[in-house]
């Protein structure tokens, strides 16, 4: 049995971006977690940060149900994510703890400052931990958030796609079925047409990242 971090900046990040995938992980009888630097505080207009945390954590509880993945928040604020040694210190050591064999997280060159924070501080933990897991990043919304985004690993979720949606669109709160027609829908339907399959995840894999089969 493997372990699968999925470390996403917000709530419904490694849903929308890696949920597929994580499905698959689980359903081979994988442990799968999926962590959230932050409670999406930021992310519902008209409510304070407390009122949409709350929300928005409810969400990511009934998200990772549905995945069968064990959600963990690392404290950090939306819209106010900091790479500090404390900051880094706490990434390193939950991985530390948590010592994984895989793990996803936000490719760097991304046009949401909290997105690249959390790649960057992952990034930080895995050297600083000797490469001891495999670092994979996934794109989010991409061209208009990840940029410059080319893979070099492809997942078949066909078989999880539904079950993704399912979890995707427990994140009511960020109008998910609207979000998904503009963006989501599309990437999966390409990058299942470039890896050979009818709905895809693309990944990128980091070169210096010890040998682990995705599947």
């Amino acid at each position: 049995m493997k372990k699968i971090i999925v470390a996403g900046a917000h709530p419904d990040d490694p849903e929308t971006c890696c949920g597929g995938t994580m499905i698959r992980f689980a359903a081979a009888g994988d442990e799968v977690v999926s962590a959230y630097l932050t409670r999406g505080e930021a992310g519902i207009e008209g409510k304070s940060h407390e009122e949409a945390a709350k929300i928005r954590t409810a969400e990511a509880l009934e998200a990772c149900e549905i995945m069968q993945a064990r959600p963990v928040f690392l404290g950090q604020i939306d819209g106010s994510c900091e790479i500090t040694q404390t900051r880094c210190k706490v990434m390193c050591d939950f991985l530390k703890k948590e010592a994984p064999d895989i793990v996803f997280t936000h490719w760097p060159i991304d046009g949401h400052r909290d997105h690249r924070i959390c790649s960057v501080l992952v990034y930080d933990a895995w050297k600083n931990l000797g490469h001891g897991f495999a670092l994979y990043y996934f794109e989010a919304e991409s061209g208009w958030q990840s940029q410059n985004f080319a893979p070099t690993d492809f997942v078949d979720i066909t078989t999880s796609v539904e079950q993704k949606h399912a979890a995707c669109y427990a994140h009511k709160s960020q109008n998910m079925e609207q979000v998904f027609a503009s963006y989501h829908t599309h990437m999966e339907k390409f990058r299942g047409l470039q890896g050979g399959f009818a709905y895809g995840e693309a990944f990128i894999r980091q070169q210096q990242s010890p040998e682990r089969k995705l599947f």
